[in-house]
């Protein structure tokens, strides 16, 4: 998910030239003050020209409440799938953002539901009230830990060891809620190091994570390559399973394979990987589709 300066039309215009699975207008920190209101004005045409070239559309939004409301109101577009919610409480917020966008869902003869969030995570209070932010609305799609924002309520540095604790208990209350798990164990900031940056979303990966959030184009293809499953484990999966119902049509509970004991949890494991890779070629297919006007 690429951030671009919502006030920016030279910025999205190169956005729109990477391969990011979505763009993430920014009307938060990248967006002046001054220029707030003209930019959520028109809003809605930027990211129809976002979806027109195949992304996926989302904006990250204000606090505190007034400018919130206001971007509420702006931002449920037919081409914006979700908000980006940040510093998120606690999950009567998540509500309280919930029923406001049911209003103005309604008011745009848009479905309930359309708009869905994503809830940053980003002081103390919150890392208490995981599990019920997690759980708090059927809007909310996932979760992610506001690297900087948090550091400067827990009067921690930005670093591997201080963010480590947090960004796995964000993967926890996640897979707990069925929602998804995005970010990784560090600091969306650094940039300028790419084969760091590589390393970083590699391990957010192994850890659980299904995406992140990237700032400069430069991140998308590191990102890109980290979260999408690899051609030869997912081979490597497809020839365990078909090994395995071999072995069950045979009788066996267990099998081999490649000198390893497969039994339930491993194979859960491979058909967890063909599920993701089927849906992402699925993702795929449909952003070709968006682009050639099918």
């Amino acid at each position: 998910m690429l951030f671009v300066p919502a006030n920016s039309d030279k910025f999205l215009a190169s956005a729109l030239r990477r391969d990011a699975d979505a763009i993430q207008l920014d009307l938060e920190d990248a967006c002046p003050p001054d220029l707030k209101d003209a930019t959520r004005a028109k809003i809605g045409e930027l990211a129809t020209q976002a979806t027109q070239a195949g992304f996926d559309v989302i904006v990250r939004v204000n606090r505190p409440w007034r400018l919130l409301v206001r971007d509420l109101e702006g931002c449920v577009h037919p081409s914006i799938k979700a908000l980006t919610l940040p510093k998120v409480p606690d999950a009567g917020f998540i509500r309280a953002v919930s029923e406001v966008l049911d209003e103005v869902e309604q008011e745009k003869q848009l479905p309930i539901g359309h708009t869905r969030l994503i809830a940053m995570i980003e002081d103390a209070d919150a890392l208490a009230r995981l599990d019920e932010i997690a759980q708090s609305h059927p809007r909310l799609y996932g979760m992610i830990v506001g690297a900087e924002d948090l550091a400067v309520s827990m009067q921690m540095a930005v670093d591997t060891d201080t963010l480590y604790l947090p960004n796995v208990m964000v993967v926890a209350a996640c897979r707990r809620a069925g929602i998804t798990p995005l970010g990784f164990v560090g600091s969306v900031a650094d940039f300028a190091d790419q084969e760091r940056f590589q390393q970083t979303v590699q391990r957010a990966a192994r850890l659980g994570f299904e995406g992140a959030f990237c700032i400069h184009p430069s991140q998308v293809n590191a990102a890109n390559q980290a979260f999408s499953p690899d051609p030869e484990a997912v081979k490597r999966a497809r020839d365990l399973l078909a090994t395995f119902e071999a072995a069950m049509a045979a009788g066996q509970a267990t099998c081999t394979f490649e000198g390893r004991m497969v039994d339930a949890p491993v194979v859960m494991q491979a058909r967890q990987l063909i599920a993701k890779d089927d849906a992402h070629k699925a993702m795929l297919a449909r952003r070709e589709a968006a682009k050639s006007g099918a």
